[in-house]
């Protein structure tokens, strides 16, 4: 099989995308921001081959890359919140865009022949108008923090250093992907906020916004698409990866009480609301349907196990 390098093994995709790579019995070396890497990828310490790397730093990424002699990179590390990228716009383009730049010269140098997958964003789309859903991989940019720039900046030079140095990159564009190991969004919050409240240790579930619309896809889905991506997408193309369903917060919310042990309290807080909070997320995901991709994992499920996470997290922590 091939050598495989995941930056940003230790995150939420990136860990999962180690575990399906693994299992298909492939090399993989994945970049982690310190030795002891990360919980998400404890169980596979002894599988993979882990290196620390800064992403704004030249010399390590650089290091990562000559370490690994990779045959498929699948770009994850990143700043990837997008509270954080308003706390710190700085660090955020730092990671995100010199991160991205580091890497390719790398790879250019040592790796030419390397196939990238980009994790880009359904953020640099931000305000989604009601007839331009659901949204194509020529839908407008107009972001709404950050976090959704440095995606575009991320996004353009991917097609930058495809078009004037022919390397062979293919742009992923996610939208909300969830799943266990997931923290900060919705569904982890709600998930964690419940198992909290039922083993004692809060007495509510605060909640923020509940009105918007989102596109939700498993993560255990959404590594089966990018895997495909890096063997059928066309380089120098963009693929949304999304359910191209939309599902109400609240009604998440209340799929997730559904499945408590207790009655919750849900209290709702203006501070959780973000300073910009984009109505809409819908995608368009033919492009990738079309090269055999198909959704395994219905949303109940991605709940179910994400509650059960939670549990076992706040149990024993």
């Amino acid at each position: 099989m091939a050598n495989v390098l995941i930056t940003g093994c230790g995150g939420f995709i990136g860990s999962h995308l180690a575990d399906y790579l693994v299992k298909r019995g492939d090399t993989v070396y994945g970049t982690t921001f310190s030795f002891d890497g990360s919980k998400n990828i404890d169980h596979l310490k002894d599988r993979i081959n882990i290196i620390k790397c800064d992403m704004k730093n030249r010399e390590d990424v650089e290091r990562a890359v000559k370490e690994s002699k990779p045959d498929f990179v699948f770009h994850m590390a990143a700043q990837s919140f997008v509270v954080p990228s308003w706390e710190d716009p700085e660090k955020t383009f730092q990671t995100n865009i010199f991160g991205t730049l580091y890497l390719f010269e790398a790879l250019e140098k040592y790796s030419p022949e390397a196939v990238i997958g980009v994790a880009c964003s359904s953020a640099e789309y931000g305000h989604i108008k009601e007839d331009e859903v659901p949204v194509g991989e020529d839908g407008k940019f107009r972001p709404s923090s950050p976090y959704a720039v440095s995606k575009i900046g991320q996004d353009m030079l991917s097609y930058l250093y495809w078009r004037a140095q022919n390397m062979k990159i293919i742009r992923i564009r996610f939208f909300n992907i969830t799943g266990p190991r997931k923290i900060l969004d919705m569904c982890s919050d709600f998930s964690k906020g419940i198992a909290e409240v039922e083993a004692g240790k809060k007495d509510k579930l605060t909640v923020g916004n509940l009105e918007g619309l989102r596109d939700i896809t498993d993560v255990r889905d959404a590594v089966k698409g990018i895997v495909l991506l890096s063997q059928k997408g066309t380089h120098g193309d963009v693929y949304n990866v999304c359910s191209g369903k939309a599902i109400k917060v609240g009604d998440v919310l209340e799929k997730l009480l559904s499945m408590a042990k207790k009655e919750i309290k849900v209290e709702s807080s203006p501070d959780l609301r973000r300073k910009i909070d984009d109505p809409l997320f819908l995608g368009d995901n033919s492009k990738l349907f079309n090269l055999g991709w198909k959704l395994e994992i219905p949303i109940e499920d991605t709940l179910s196990d994400m509650l059960e996470y939670w549990r076992d997290r706040v149990n024993n922590s």
